[in-house]
C-alpha cells in the first residue's frame, strides 16, 4: 500500500464532494459552492491518496476568516489564534487503516508551528462513542457545548493545545518566519477571482 497526503488540487474536488456527501449522519452534507470556499480559503486542505486512489480528506482553517460556520464563530469568540478541523473524511474501504489518525498527526504538525491551539467539534446528536473517543485519546479536551442553529444538533467543542508553538513562535515567527524548507511550506491558494472568471465562462456556454 503507497500512501501519500498532498494538497488538494481543484481536479480532486468532486471526488471529495461525492465522498463527503457519502459519509453518513455524523458529517455535514456539502455543496459545491460551500466545497469552492472551502479549496479557495481553507489554509490546510490535503487529501489522502492510496495507491493513486482518493481515500479521504481533511479541512481546516485559521482563525480570523469570514466562515459561517457557528462553531468556527465560537472559537473565534473565544480564542485570539487557533486552527479549526472542519470536518475529515475516510472512505468506507479504508475505515480501520488508521488514516484518520495519520491525517490529524499531519494537521497537527502544521498547526503547532502556527497557532497555540487546534480546535474541532464532535456531534453529540447522534453520538458517536468512537469520535468521541478518537478525540480524547489524542488528548482533544471539552471547552464548551453549543447548538448549531435553532434546531440543530448539539455538539461538543474541543481543543488541543499546541505547547510546541511558544518555542516556535520565540525562536523564527518573531524572528522573520519559518525556515523555508519544504515540509513547512503552505498551501498555494488558488486565485477566488481566476475561480470565478472560470465558473463565468462556463456558464456562457450550452
Amino acid at each position: 500500500m503507497v500512501l501519500a497526503i498532498r494538497d488538494v488540487r481543484e481536479h480532486d474536488l468532486d471526488a471529495v464532494l461525492a465522498l463527503n456527501n457519502a459519509a453518513g449522519r455524523s458529517i455535514l452534507a456539502l455543496d459545491s459552492a460551500r466545497l469552492r470556499y472551502f479549496y479557495e480559503h481553507a489554509e490546510y486542505f490535503r487529501v489522502a491518496e492510496v495507491d493513486g486512489q482518493l481515500a479521504g480528506f481533511l479541512i481546516a482553517l485559521r482563525d480570523g476568516g469570514q466562515y459561517d460556520s457557528p462553531n468556527y464563530r465560537w472559537f473565534g469568540e473565544h480564542y485570539p489564534q487557533f486552527m479549526y478541523i472542519d470536518r475529515i473524511v475516510i472512505a468506507n474501504n479504508y475505515h480501520r487503516h488508521g488514516l484518520g489518525r495519520v491525517l490529524y498527526c499531519d494537521v497537527h504538525s502544521y498547526a503547532e508551528v502556527r497557532v497555540p491551539l487546534l480546535t474541532c467539534e464532535v456531534l453529540l446528536e447522534p453520538r458517536d462513542d468512537v469520535v468521541v473517543l478518537f478525540h480524547g485519546t489524542y488528548g482533544f479536551q471539552e471547552v464548551g457545548q453549543q447548538r448549531m442553529g435553532k434546531d440543530g444538533p448539539q455538539v461538543s467543542l474541543l481543543a488541543l493545545d499546541l505547547p510546541s508553538y511558544a518555542y516556535v513562535r520565540e525562536t523564527w515567527l518573531d524572528k522573520g518566519g519559518l525556515p523555508d524548507v519544504p515540509w513547512l511550506t503552505e498551501r498555494s491558494m488558488p486565485s477566488p477571482t481566476a475561480a470565478g472568471a472560470r465558473a463565468s465562462a462556463g456558464r456562457q456556454h450550452p
